[in-house]
């Protein structure tokens, strides 16, 4: 099985001396870092400008690769290692000698394989799987999965901070980043490096790098209107949620934009809605504030989480997960135009507000109901 870069660079194995290693997967920034480590792990950091060959996937020949892994080093006598980068045509062009190659690799090398797609079901991708290492540098599109890259990121800024920007990150200014910014080690990792020459120092030294500090600093406009928007949205505020939506497209931001960061808040109280329901019907007392943070609501949110998550209420909170895809398929199918997808997001916001909560309806029939 394939294993997670981020797991990798966490918990780097003592030493590497695998025949092959694959790095698949669109996210640049995490594959370079990855390379650097497996180029740590194989030659070394003395003498390893001499065993370690750098290969263009479009312009490399597997007689030239090939060559340079079977090569013996006139300064030592340790692994010799090729690296094709962008490797993706290299292995179509040569994948009978690839398989040779991991079946019956020379002693002492290592060919590093650089790719955007990795077909696990082929015969390659199996013996490379099985003879040597293949690490995975995407984040995942949902599911456990994604909690589990999005857990290991945290813990990889968390750790990177001191040791390359002299700073200390909070785990909920961590946290905060990943609900601002897309979910992109770069991306994160380069405002880290922002934020750290912000932060005041401590009396350690090193920089504090706290919510309150990425609150302020990080976004821009656009990302705190619609925070505003999502915000007003689960208050059950229409009025206001419909006003940040509209300065929002006027702004120039899209639709579909929106309901990603949308539904990325929503779903959590989805999540958390489905965690208390399970606890009640195990007969565990169920707790909101539990089950809100089981489902990823960082903590300083908590307290307005709850109380969203108590205005949506659990008939709603049942039906997020449907209306959120539905909207996503509109917006994507016959409502992909910009003035037709913004009536998907209105819809939601009218469907979450107040008014429209069932159980306020119900009340007022009742009370229409007794003064007939």
């Amino acid at each position: 099985m394939p294993t997670a870069g981020l797991q990798f660079l966490l918990e780097p194995p003592a030493e590497l001396s695998a025949p092959v290693v694959v790095l698949s997967g669109d996210e640049a920034f995490l594959k370079r870092e990855c390379l650097h480590a497996v180029r740590r792990l194989v030659v070394g950091d003395e003498q390893g400008e001499f065993a370690w060959n750098a290969f263009t996937g479009r312009e490399a020949d597997w007689r030239d690769v090939s060559d340079s892994l079977s090569a013996v080093s006139l300064f030592g006598g340790g692994r010799q290692a090729a690296a094709v980068e962008d490797a993706d045509t290299f292995v179509t062009a040569f994948r009978s000698q690839l398989e040779d190659y991991v079946a019956k690799p020379p002693k002492g090398s290592t060919l590093v394989l650089e790719v955007k797609t990795w077909n696990g079901s082929t015969r390659l991708a199996k013996a490379a799987d099985k003879a040597g290492l293949v690490l995975k540098c995407q984040p995942p599109d949902r599911g456990a999965e994604l909690g589990a890259f999005r857990r290991q990121a945290k813990q990889w800024l968390v750790k990177q901070a001191p040791e390359r920007h002299h700073a200390k990150l909070a785990a909920a200014a961590a946290d905060l980043l990943m609900e601002l910014l897309p979910l992109s080690l770069g991306v994160l990792e380069q405002e880290v490096a922002r934020l750290s020459l912000l932060a005041e120092p401590t009396a350690g030294g090193k920089a504090a790098i706290s919510p309150e500090l990425v609150q302020q600093h990080v976004g821009g406009w656009r990302t705190q209107k619609t925070w505003d928007m999502i915000d007003a949205m689960a208050d059950g505020n229409a009025a206001d949620a419909l006003g940040q939506l509209d300065r929002l497209l006027l702004a120039g931001e899209q639709p579909i934009g929106l309901l990603a960061q949308v539904a990325s808040t929503l779903r959590r109280y989805s999540a958390a809605a489905m965690l208390f329901s399970q606890a009640e019907a195990a007969g565990r007392r169920g707790s909101l504030r539990n089950a809100l943070e089981q489902a990823g609501v960082i903590k300083f949110k908590l307290a307005d989480a709850e109380r969203q998550l108590k205005q949506i209420g659990r008939g709603r909170a049942a039906e997020l997960d449907r209306r959120l895809l539905d909207a996503d398929l509109a917006m994507k199918g016959h409502n992909s135009k910009p003035d037709r997808a913004r009536l998907e997001l209105e819809r939601l916001i009218v469907w979450l507000s107040s008014a429209a909560d069932p159980r306020r309806r119900g009340a007022e029939s009742a009370e229409q109901g007794a003064g007939s």
